[in-house]
């Protein structure tokens, strides 16, 4: 769960330039969080080396992927309602061949090959680079299958294709998978063990964006705070280093400092923090560097200490607050967004209460809002009944909605008669004759075009605002243009 998925790009088609010579057709849908998002960027490159352009028309394709998610119920009926709708295509294509990539294919390769026969293909989140073997089992018409997690794959030396990009705003991968085993996630079961990202690799292709026109960068993974390169491997193989590479190893941080220092006009984020993993010295970086952006989202899940130990969170609300304090000490005007989850087995009015309360403290910019469902194969599923009834999680949800849109707008509110730095992303989809762009604390602005164009750094004063968005007047170019 400590992952953000956009229902606005839930089955996004990616589309790319066709490369000449290329006489087969992929049809590429993505479902889930944006790591699924980036991984399809690299699963389009590596099949356009082999032969394969996209297209966004399903008829036409040669080989159709879904890429999928598990962290919630929702997403997996959508994606096999997908397949159906594939496989009734395939009735009239039967050249056509279907395959599941990602999270959700790890977890149910058996169903879908086995069982339920409704795929060709099944692809493991590390197992893309085989994707050419597989296609070419698959012509020779076996099913294939690799779902095997990797200890070393990060996709490094893959340039991914960047999709349905506005050629401004650009996600970089920093680590895969996740040490930190919550109850309610399903990500270490399967996308694998933390890996981290050689830091060569994250700089070149920061320098390749910025080369193309790229003016800000999403530093991406499960948990990025606990990037750690030490010359590859597990991160929790790091006790076993040697001394060399202990000395030499690069942490969050320090990373951070070598993007911000390597494109100083280029905008930084990153996303997802965890609590238990963000040090202090990442909040000093931020505050030293005008390019990093003052936002954080940092996922706590509940205000209960006890429902947080239920969901093995590795933090207590102290803990939490200690870091909220050191972060509006260090960077007063940070924004903060949550991810929040209500129901959870066990909980109480009581711990409902702690979590409402704990929103009163921060006061969150935004939020990530969801009644608790089970996932098949998480810890919380195996050994806890879902004992809260559902017309309680489904008040308590509408409680905490309804307190973080009061939050929403007092925190929008703190941004009217400023003039804050926007980057122009595209055109408003309310009004064909605004722009829409995002300030540092990552809040929507919205505003007339004028004679400025996507990608410009742009001042706007800001002069009225909704919980969401922020709405204003250009003043001028700023000085990162």
């Amino acid at each position: 769960m400590e992952k953000i998925i956009d229902e606005n790009k839930q089955g996004e088609k990616l589309i790319l330039e066709q490369k000449e010579g290329n006489q087969r057709k992929l049809f590429i849908e993505s479902y889930g969080c944006q790591m699924n998002f980036s991984d399809s960027e690299i699963v389009a490159s590596i099949l356009s080396e082999n032969g394969f352009n996209t297209t966004q028309n399903l008829e036409d394709a040669d080989l159709v992927l879904v890429n999928t998610c598990s962290i919630r119920d929702k997403a997996e009926q959508t994606v096999r309602k997908r397949l159906e709708k594939y496989n009734a295509v395939k009735k009239i294509n039967p050249n056509m061949k279907v395959g599941v990539l990602g999270c959700m294919a790890e977890r149910l390769k058996s169903k879908f090959l086995e069982e339920e026969k409704i795929v060709d293909l099944v692809v493991g989140p590390d197992a893309y680079k085989d994707l050419p073997n597989l296609v070419a089992e698959v012509d020779e018409g076996r099913n294939a299958v690799n779902v095997i997690l990797s200890k070393e794959e990060t996709y490094g030396d893959i340039a991914p294709v960047r999709l349905n990009s506005n050629g401004v705003t650009a996600f970089v991968s920093i680590t895969r998978g996740c040490d930190n085993m919550c109850t309610f996630c399903v990500v270490p079961f399967t996308r694998g063990r933390e890996r981290s990202r050689d830091p060569q690799s994250i700089i070149e292709e920061i320098n390749d964006l910025w080369s193309k026109g790229f003016k800000e960068v999403t530093l991406l993974g499960q948990n990025v705070d606990s990037y750690l390169w030490y010359g590859g491997g597990l991160k929790k193989d790091f006790s076993k280093a040697s001394d060399l590479q202990k000395a030499t190893a690069v942490n969050f941080s320090q990373l951070l400092e070598m993007c911000a220092k390597a494109q100083p006009k280029m905008r930084f984020r990153f996303s997802t923090s965890n609590p238990q993993d963000m040090t202090l010295d990442v909040i000093e970086t931020m505050a030293k560097h005008n390019n990093i952006c003052n936002y954080i989202h940092l996922p706590v899940q509940s205000g209960s200490n006890r429902i947080l130990q239920e969901m093995n969170r590795q933090h207590t609300r102290e803990e939490y607050f200690e870091m909220i304090d050191n972060i509006k000490r260090l960077i007063p005007d940070c924004a903060i967004s949550q991810d929040m989850i209500a129901g959870f087995p066990t909980e109480t009015e009581q711990d409902h209460q702690d979590t409402l309360s704990l929103m009163e403290y921060v006061k969150y910019d935004f939020g990530f809002m969801f009644a608790y469902s089970e996932r098949p194969g998480t810890m919380a599923e195996r050994k806890m009944e879902d004992d809260v009834p559902e017309d309680t999680k489904k008040r308590r949800l509408q409680e905490i909605i309804n307190l973080q849109q009061q939050h929403s707008l007092y925190r929008t509110e703190q941004h009217l008669g400023k003039v804050e730095e926007v980057l122009i992303e595209k055109s408003s989809k309310k009004s064909d004759a605004h722009w829409s762009g995002r300030n540092s604390q990552n809040t929507v602005v919205v505003f007339p075009k004028e004679h400025y164009k996507v990608g410009d750094f742009v001042n706007v004063k800001i002069t009225d605002c909704t919980t969401a968005t922020l709405i204003g007047e250009a003043v001028g170019y700023s000085e990162n243009n």
